[in-house]
């Protein structure tokens, strides 16, 4: 293994490791909390999320069932969200904030793969460390498995459409799939809870500043992050990475050349 590969490994495990020193356990994080929202809205979202779940477990029957061997790598993606999506990270203005991880997941298997990995994800984190909640599950889902996961993919494709650099593509992805889960999240809080003067723009707008400090450059961490991920993979799983379509053709890197950060 060459000290660049090392540098990365170390780096991602090293972002892992700091934010859980350097940041306490105790807060709450910012998926609905359950019961916090009224029953009409919670119900409405999980009308919502259902159909593409649906679609999401498709999606995976038949990229697991053509490629049996990527079933690993989909666990990989799982595991990623939960990790990140898990870090409970307390902001200066009170609230807390923390990272989404779909962007890799998206990249990846496709938006609809993510749906299906970010709901098992907030299932588990529901019903083992009581972030966010099984009622609000339907709302939690949309923002961070449904919204996140289709505006990551469509800048992922807009970018390499536009001849973007890949590690530029990967970086926009992920970093802009994580504000719009909690912009999304902002306005769910705001329809279900309008603002007395100004409704629901107003309460979002409300909701959406008091997360902007802390979110913006857990953002950007987490943009750069999936870079890194991303450089691991095409040293390591080149094949599989070939299967999915995140390379094609001359844009795959050599072991050697990695993706360029």
């Amino acid at each position: 293994m060459d000290l660049r590969k090392i540098k990365n490994i170390g780096l991602l495990i090293a972002y892992i490791i700091a934010v859980y020193i350097v940041f306490p356990n105790n807060a709450y994080a910012m998926h609905i909390m359950e019961g916090f929202l009224p029953f009409n809205w919670a119900a409405f979202w999980w009308i919502v999320m259902i159909p593409f779940v649906i679609a999401g477990v498709r999606s995976i029957k038949k990229t697991v069932t053509l490629h049996p061997s990527l079933k690993m790598l989909l666990g990989m993606a799982g595991a990623f969200a939960f990790v990140l999506s898990a870090l409970k990270i307390p902001s200066v203005t009170g609230s807390c904030s923390h990272p989404t991880g779909v962007g890799l997941g998206t990249i990846l298997f496709g938006p609809l793969a993510m749906t299906v990995l970010g709901m098992i994800v907030l299932v588990f984190q529901a019903l083992l460390i009581a972030h966010g909640g099984i009622t609000t599950l339907g709302a939690n889902t949309f923002s961070m498995g449904i919204v996140g996961p289709f505006v990551s993919y469509g800048i992922y494709k807009g970018c390499k459409k536009l001849g973007a650099p890949l590690w530029l593509s990967v970086f926009l992805s992920a970093t802009l799939g994580d504000l719009m889960t909690y912009i999304t999240t902002s306005f769910q809080l705001g329809l279900a809870f309008p603002a007395a003067s100004g409704g629901v723009m107003a309460s979002a707008l409300k909701f959406m500043s008091i997360f902007a400090f802390t979110q913006l450059p857990l953002a950007i961490s987490e943009g750069i992050l999936t870079v890194l991920v991303i450089n691991i993979l095409s040293a390591y799983s080149q094949k599989e990475l070939q299967f999915l379509g995140v390379f094609t053709g001359k844009e795959l890197p050599t072991r050697k050349q990695g993706v360029k950060a």
